[in-house]
């Protein structure tokens, strides 16, 4: 029996679900576009206000992103080598020397592991990014040493008296002021405006040694 024939509700019930499988369909789709177009941007606060951030990137790119109550803050907050221990779980970026050693510029203790692992940074060979807990510390003649494990391994990272080093807390949008920089996750929106899934915000920004 076709559904033109069959009774009104089950004429309903079938146009119910076909309209709920169409919205599922339409939900899946514009959930992976957003997630597949997801851009990481990072930069220096040019103009602010109540909703709108400025961000001038060190290619020269200007981007307006959108801040909203949904959007998670973190401040980057200068913390002493001496405050980090072992057990810490660390997010360390470092430059490859000639001799194959990593040496840290941007060691960041997070208040819980975050996508633990040993890479590329930005997809640079020259630079790494290592999110690791801290196994020991060694203090050498230069600089002290870190020793980072993760599963399946572990990286020895030379962090200078110049690195920054930070631990995130919750931010505010007080320190959203120009001259910051900052390092966030945006996605656009319907209408096609980037927005801010989340913003790191610290002084200034890390700068290989």
């Amino acid at each position: 029996m076709s559904v033109r024939s069959a009774d009104p509700a089950a004429r309903r019930r079938h146009i119910i679900q076909s309209i709920a499988l169409f919205t599922l369909l339409v939900f899946s789709s514009v959930a992976a576009h957003a997630q597949q177009t997801t851009t990481r941007i990072r930069g220096t606060l040019g103009t602010v206000s109540k909703d709108t951030i400025e961000v001038k990137t060190g290619e020269g790119k200007t981007f307006e992103i959108r801040i909203t109550d949904a959007t998670r803050l973190v401040h980057a907050q200068p913390i002493a080598m001496n405050d980090i221990k072992s057990g810490d779980f660390l997010g360390v970026t470092s430059v490859r020397q000639k001799d194959g050693t990593l040496r840290a510029y941007d060691v960041r203790r997070f208040p819980k592991p975050v996508n633990p692992g040993h890479r590329p940074f930005d997809g640079r060979d020259d630079q790494t990014m290592t999110n690791a807990t801290v196994s020991a510390t060694v203090q050498s003649a230069s600089a002290r040493e870190l020793v980072l494990s993760y599963e399946g391994g572990s990286q020895k990272v030379a962090v200078p008296p110049g690195a920054a080093i930070t631990t995130l807390t919750p931010g505010e949008r007080s320190q959203l002021v120009p001259g910051a920089y900052v390092s966030l996750l945006a996605a656009p929106d319907a209408a096609g405006k980037l927005t801010a899934r989340s913003v790191e915000v610290r002084k200034d920004a890390p700068r290989p040694q």
